[in-house]
């Protein structure tokens, strides 16, 4: 009998890497769930999936976490999906060099750094899939979501180019590019915004206190919002297909968007774009 095949997983505490965790073991693969809070890899574990601490913002720890994935498997990993980020609001004039190196951390050199220990292994083994996880703000920017924004411009150049670069190896290399997810993703970010942005010295003050005023009500979805199913469906047919697409879209407003890139001018995408920021 065939072992199954196995796939490493960050951000599984919730939201989207949680639901694929649990959707992707059902589907007969071996999932390492991995999340930064021992707390909550205690409670994956005990809803069946193997789970291990693994914080993107400290090497040691993700060296830890690959060493051990591999100690379980006798040194082999089938698949990879970066997933584990978050979302840092405010103004690009109220970001600190420290705050937007706090973004950078976790959602871009946490990625390439675990990427990197991964890609040996697939080599060798002449095969692998590796899934980045990026969003319709890899595609265009929205106001107040500049780091963010930045952040995954960022994975979308990191992973073409190692798409190219990686040509022949077996590996194949996609992203999947979400619009809005259901997800603890917003209740995050305002905690970040709440920790890093001095919203009383900002000359966006006024902005804030309206985002403050949305904060305190009950919260709705935004338009289109789909649940973290859809995210799935992607993620099976990138590991699983033969021949993976390079990008998956999910959810209308990033088919949208990346349509209007393509056709329109800047100037009047920038008026759009201005209007869906608000």
């Amino acid at each position: 009998m065939a072992s199954p095949r196995t796939l490493l997983i960050t951000g599984c505490s919730s939201g989207i890497g949680y639901h694929c965790a649990h959707a992707m073991a059902e589907r007969g693969w071996r999932v390492f769930a991995t999340a930064r809070d021992p707390d909550d890899v205690a409670r994956l574990e005990s809803e069946g999936l193997e789970s291990l601490v693994l914080d993107l913002n400290d090497s040691w720890s993700i060296h830890v976490a690959f060493d051990e994935v591999l100690a379980r498997t006798g040194g082999s990993l089938d698949a990879l999906f970066n997933n584990g980020a978050y979302g840092q609001p405010g103004a690009v004039e109220d970001l600190s060099r420290n705050t937007l190196r706090a973004q950078f951390e976790t959602n871009v050199f946490g990625w390439l750094e675990l990427t990197n220990r991964v890609l040996p292994t697939m080599r060798a083994q002449g095969h692998g899939r590796i899934v980045q996880n990026s969003s319709v703000l890899g595609l265009v920017a929205l106001k107040w979501r500049g780091a963010y924004n930045a952040s995954k411009f960022a994975i979308e150049g990191l992973t073409d180019t190692m798409r190219l670069e990686l040509a022949g190896s077996g590996v194949h290399v996609s992203l999947i590019e979400p619009g809005p997810i259901t997800s603890r993703f917003r209740d995050n970010a305002l905690e970040a915004f709440d920790r890093r942005i001095d919203s009383d010295r900002s000359v966006h003050h006024a902005h804030y206190e309206r985002m403050e005023d949305r904060r305190r009500r009950p919260q709705k979805p935004t338009p289109f919002t789909l649940g973290p199913e859809a995210v799935q469906k992607r993620l099976v047919h990138a590991l699983e297909s033969r021949w993976p697409q390079r990008r998956y879209p999910v959810t209308f407003p990033t088919y949208l968007f990346a349509a209007l890139r393509r056709v329109l001018p800047t100037r009047v995408l920038d008026r759009i774009l201005a209007r869906a920021s608000d």
